[in-house]
């Protein structure tokens, strides 16, 4: 039997209709594992020029499991009737779509049930869940975790927001599997029962303003993560984000903090370059120094110590940490040394999607840097980006929507060598033209890159292309 705990009632939807709310690689998975459960699926996009028939086969012919999936499944672009959703018993929200569209309000109102995907995954998926949530450095500290967990256990899914849905792996997993998960803000609006074992929040600055409207409803729906928690779990702080700071005296699971910037009694912290667990006041073990690490920035150390945390707090033994740790290389766009031309070090840090994730990019940069930057407005500010060039900043090639509000910016603070290109091509050509040899060229945009690419990995791949045709 399909079972689903709602508010604390279960309902039977085996052969009752279930509405996944959105046709990307999220929904894709939830409608899977709802078929498999017996449920009669709807998938619904309000995108009309799609063709549901190429929908209907994706969601039938499951490549990840080698199987052509049976059940009933029907397809609704455009516009949702009353009548189809008077039949529904849940909806299952893909984390791309917003929650308060006036078709998602009329559901509520109706008295449906409004699941995230990552709810739905969790009900039905077995064993323990590791979750990290933050503005920035969520992928790799999910990687290197995920790395980290895959030494010491060995049925472990990395999961979420790191490109791999959850409900695509949920119904293989079993009590001794262990699901690695990166939630992103969007993801975290729609759990009612999910709990992680070990949750962690790396930081929390302005982003997704356009999405969730205000700071406040952005901080809300990141605390989400440990909404669930109790005293027998944990939860992994940084001590050196005001908002997450505080949040530790709030919340009911065990407070482990991460510190780059002082010596903790109990945490792991940053002392003279050495990465150090402190599990009692007079009690301390290094688990490696920064110069023994393959990345670069106070920032990606950060994300170390959060990884380690989690794991410690899980129960990893610290040797196993420091041996992953070490040997670690990171993940692509962020920070990742594509290669060196004619003296030039070229950086491709396209996941620099927000102002406060393309700070970390310049804070680790240790050579005069030509900057790219631009792309789609997510109605951030860029004051302290611009302030945090530090004087390393060379010169800013602007491109795409945002680049007259950026280069406005730039000049009012007083930075005036900024360069306004109109394709991504002439912002590499133009960097290597003003490069000279002990420079580097860092592509970390600030910005997402909708408008010109589908997505900021697109946007670094064709970055290392042209730099490696250079």
């Amino acid at each position: 039997m399909f079972d689903c705990t709602y508010g604390g009632i279960k309902m039977d939807i085996r052969d009752k209709n279930v509405l996944v709310f959105g046709s990307g690689i999220s929904g894709i998975a939830a409608s899977r594992l709802l078929l498999r459960e017996g449920a009669d699926v709807i998938l619904y996009d309000g995108n009309e020029k799609l063709d549901a028939e190429t929908i209907k086969e994706n969601i039938l012919h499951d490549e990840e499991h080698g199987v052509t999936l049976s059940g009933d499944v029907k397809v609704i672009l455009g516009g949702l009737s009353k009548e189809v959703m008077e039949s529904l018993v849940l909806t299952v929200m893909s984390p791309g779509v917003p929650t308060d569209l006036e078709v998602v309000n009329q559901m509520r109102e109706m008295g449906i049930p409004i699941w995230g995907e990552i709810e739905l995954a969790y009900v039905y998926g077995k064993g323990e869940v590791l979750a990290i949530t933050g503005t920035n450095g969520k992928t790799t500290t999910t990687t290197l975790l995920g790395e980290i967990m895959k030494k010491y256990q060995e049925h472990v899914y990395v999961v979420g927001n790191i490109g791999n849905p959850y409900t695509e792996v949920a119904l293989d997993m079993t009590e001794d599997s262990v699901a690695v998960a990166e939630m992103s803000s969007f993801q975290l609006e729609t759990i009612h029962t999910f709990r992680p074992k070990v949750s962690a929040i790396l930081n929390i600055t302005p982003d997704h303003l356009n999405r969730h409207h205000t700071m406040e409803a952005y901080i809300e729906a990141k605390k989400n993560i440990c909404r669930n928690q109790t005293a027998d779990d944990v939860c992994v702080l940084n001590y050196e984000d005001e908002v997450t700071r505080k949040f530790g005296e709030e919340i009911k699971a065990k407070v482990l903090y991460f510190s780059s910037q002082r010596i903790l009694d109990r945490g792991i912290y940053l002392d003279e370059g050495d990465i150090v667990y402190s599990y009692d006041t007079d009690v301390a073990v290094t688990i490696c120094n920064v110069k023994e690490l393959q990345l670069l920035g106070t920032h990606n150390y950060e994300n170390i110590m959060a990884a380690a945390a989690m794991a410690i707090a899980y129960g990893v033994p610290v040797a196993l940490d420091r041996e992953v740790i070490k040997s670690f290389k990171g993940v692509a766009h962020r920070i990742e040394f594509v290669a060196e031309k004619n003296g030039v070090a070229y950086y491709n840090d396209s996941k620099g999607t927000n102002p406060d994730a393309a700070i970390k990019g310049i804070q680790a940069m240790d050579r005069p840097t030509l900057l790219i930057g631009g792309g789609y407005d997510k109605d951030s500010s860029y004051d302290e980006w611009i302030n945090a060039f530090d004087g390393k900043v060379k010169k800013l090639v602007l491109l795409g929507a945002t680049r007259e509000k950026i280069d406005a910016t730039a000049k009012k603070l007083g930075f005036t060598d900024t360069i306004l290109v109109d394709t991504f091509e002439e912002a590499v050509a133009t960097c290597v033209k003003y490069a000279e040899p002990g420079d580097a060229v860092l592509l970390s945009p600030a910005c997402a890159s909708w408008g010109m690419f589908k997505c900021y990995e697109e946007r670094g791949d064709k970055f290392k292309e042209l730099v490696n045709e250079l």
